[in-house]
């Protein structure tokens, strides 16, 4: 007959603590892996829009992005954002450029796409619809989740690329057009890859896709 051993108080701690060590080493893979786990991914079907002609919705891994645009600001530059959304150009593009807490930008048709990113011309890429006058006269606050596009260092060289601010950059009113600002999503965009030591991603998250809500 074999004796039953009784475990000791010490022995019961250490199985406790390797059993809770397991437990929280298993979590923290899961959520590392899942870095989408908290974030509330909107439906805009079950949302009310006041101007729903002027709405996008930006699909990235973490869910929907939910855009206002405002045409009567910067009509030029809106209507080459919808005309690229409805070609669906932005589809399957590199968030290229992502600053953490702070930026992220992508809209490089041309260097970006999934398919043929080219990491040498990343960033200097464009439609080939031309550049468009910047649109920078009427004020506007350019605080969290403001929607720009971007350019060269030169003003009216805006084309395809685009910009989401993360925190209110209130230097950047008169420097660069407005197009809109996220209403709802915005924590999605924080869980964008980036780079701790620089602005252009290696590997990068991509756009899904980007339409209209009226089509």
């Amino acid at each position: 007959m074999i004796k039953k051993i009784k475990a000791s108080r010490s022995e019961k701690i250490i199985l406790i603590f390797i059993i809770t060590l397991a437990l929280f080493s298993f979590g923290s893979f899961f959520y590392i892996k899942n870095k989408c786990l908290f974030i509330k991914n909107y439906d805009p079907k079950k949302i009310t829009f006041d101007n729903p002609q002027n709405i996008a919705i930006l699909n990235v891994p973490c869910g929907n992005v939910i855009i206002e645009l405002y045409p009567e600001i910067s009509p030029n530059a809106v209507k080459r954002f919808e005309t690229l959304v409805r070609s669906k150009s932005y589809d399957d593009v590199a968030f290229h450029r992502v600053i953490k807490d702070v930026i992220v930008q992508a809209g490089d048709l041309e260097f970006g796409k999934k398919e043929s990113i080219d990491y040498g011309k990343i960033g200097t890429g464009k439609s080939g619809l031309g550049t468009i006058n910047s649109e920078i006269n009427t004020p506007f606050n350019f605080d969290k989740g403001s929607v720009g596009l971007a350019r060269t260092q030169r003003y009216n060289t805006e084309d395809s690329q685009f910009f989401i601010i993360l925190r209110d950059e209130p230097l950047y009113e008169t420097e660069y057009t407005p197009i809109g600002k996220v209403i709802y999503g915005l924590e999605a965009l924080k869980k964008i890859k980036y780079l701790d030591k620089s602005e252009y991603v290696l590997r990068p998250d991509f756009i899904n896709s980007l339409r209209m809500l009226i089509d």
